[in-house]
């Protein structure tokens, strides 16, 4: 674990990035990395909650389903995220990687007892907890008042800058390219928009020369300035 830290791509905004070198010693004795491949689920909704962990790579979905079988993503994890929720005795959601992943997995119980010895980890999740209660508030705007364009402009940007230090290929200052880790159908899913609508934003987007789209599960921003204004269009 020690090794794999120092090697660690998501070592400096993760949450164990407050610690210095022998208080991350300490924790990685109650720690150990585990690797889920695309589709495996960590835990269902219902399980005891045993474990918290860091996500070091790929990208992650919080599910829950409706009582006819529907699934409704509720939330996405990417590198550096935090996964678990402190002192619940049950999983609220299921959670499946939606690519390869990594992650630095803690049993529940030491965990919290290692809060006790290293306050600045737990003020550190305090904040990450409150940002994360903010980007849910922005989300709750996204779906409730803004239009389709603004939606899917808003979600491509969210995906650039959630995947930009792990997910990007080509100069920092030229075109980005990234790797959608959601179907055209989860992404409709996660907007509250239908397939058919998710599909016709993006080609608008392409031939307005905002964005390219190298394959089905692929996008390039061309011009990051436009879908910016796109996506806070009133």
């Amino acid at each position: 674990m020690n090794h794999a830290c120092a090697d660690c791509a998501v070592r400096e905004s993760a949450l164990c990035a407050s610690l210095n070198d022998d208080e991350l010693s300490r924790l990685n004795r109650i720690g150990r990395r585990q690797r889920l491949a695309k589709g495996q689920t960590l835990q269902f909704a219902g399980d005891d909650s045993l474990v918290f962990a860091n996500v070091v790579d790929g990208v992650l979905k919080l599910s829950t389903s409706t009582a006819d079988g529907r699934e409704q993503i509720v939330g996405l994890l990417y590198p550096a995220d935090f996964l678990g929720r402190l002192f619940a005795v049950r999983v609220d959601y299921d959670c499946t990687a939606l690519t390869d992943a990594d992650l630095c997995v803690f049993p529940r119980a030491g965990f919290e007892a290692a809060l006790n010895d290293f306050q600045k980890l737990e003020r550190d999740l305090l904040e990450r907890t409150m940002a994360e209660l903010d980007r849910t508030r922005q989300w709750m705007l996204l779906l409730g008042r803004k239009s389709a364009e603004e939606k899917v402009a808003s979600f491509l940007l969210n995906i650039a800058e959630r995947l930009r230090p792990e997910g990007c290929t080509g100069r920092s200052d030229g075109p980005q390219t990234y790797v959608l880790p959601l179907t055209r159908g989860q992404i409709a899913d996660v907007l509250g928009l239908t397939i058919e609508t998710v599909s016709r934003q993006m080609t608008r987007l392409k031939s307005a020369g905002v964005i390219a789209l190298p394959s089905i599960r692929e996008v390039t921003l061309l011009r990051p300035d436009l879908l910016e204004a796109m996506a806070e269009a009133t």
